[in-house]
């Protein structure tokens, strides 16, 4: 039995149809967005004051508690990884330290701005395997990271760390380029 191939009239107005259903402003099933915890990681660098300031607006919006992340990367000596003397453990201990009095400070400046709270972590490790480590312990949602946007020679030798969290996290990740312009809720280093 042979049936009638629809003409592309037909084809156009089952389409346009199809459009309106999509569009009706009901959501997709299956799909629901709702931030309730936000990773900032922090390296003190403008990419990442930025990135910062885009997690204000997010979590203002949604409500959401927001968990600043400072990775220190510990210092150990290039001819014997094995042995930690106590001078790196010193190292360490101060990066650690400075890492919490700088993220203090931080988050005094900004929990004003965020009903749903800022809470700090201090971490010592690779801030590659911590970042997706910590999302995935704290239950986030989102991690909003400044990258440098470095390309070519520069990346390949530098490598990626933003790319790298991509690839592993176990929640969406928003990335706010250097050269993008923070937004306005994003706290000033002056201040």
């Amino acid at each position: 039995m042979r049936t009638k191939s629809p003409s592309k009239s037909e084809l156009a107005s089952q389409s346009a149809e199809g459009a309106r259903e999509k569009t009706s402003g009901e959501p997709i099933a299956g799909r629901s967005f709702a931030l309730k915890r936000i990773l900032v990681p922090i390296d003190f660098s403008d990419c990442s004051l930025s990135a910062m300031g885009y997690a204000l607006g997010l979590a203002a919006k949604f409500e959401a508690r927001i968990t600043l992340l400072h990775i220190v990367e510990p210092a150990v000596y290039a001819d014997n990884y094995l042995n930690n003397p106590v001078a790196m453990e010193e190292a360490n201990v101060s990066l650690i330290t400075a890492g919490r009095d700088r993220l203090a400070a931080l988050q005094r400046r900004i929990s004003a701005q965020n009903s749903g709270g800022v809470e700090t972590l201090v971490r010592m490790g690779r801030a590659q395997s911590d970042i997706t480590d910590t999302a995935e312990a704290t239950g986030s949602d989102l991690i909003v990271m400044g990258t440098h946007g470095y390309g070519g020679l520069k990346h390949l030798l530098l490598g990626s760390t933003a790319e790298r969290v991509i690839r592993h996290a176990p929640c969406p990740v928003l990335t706010v380029r250097r050269s993008a312009a923070a937004p306005a809720a994003a706290p000033r280093k002056d201040q």
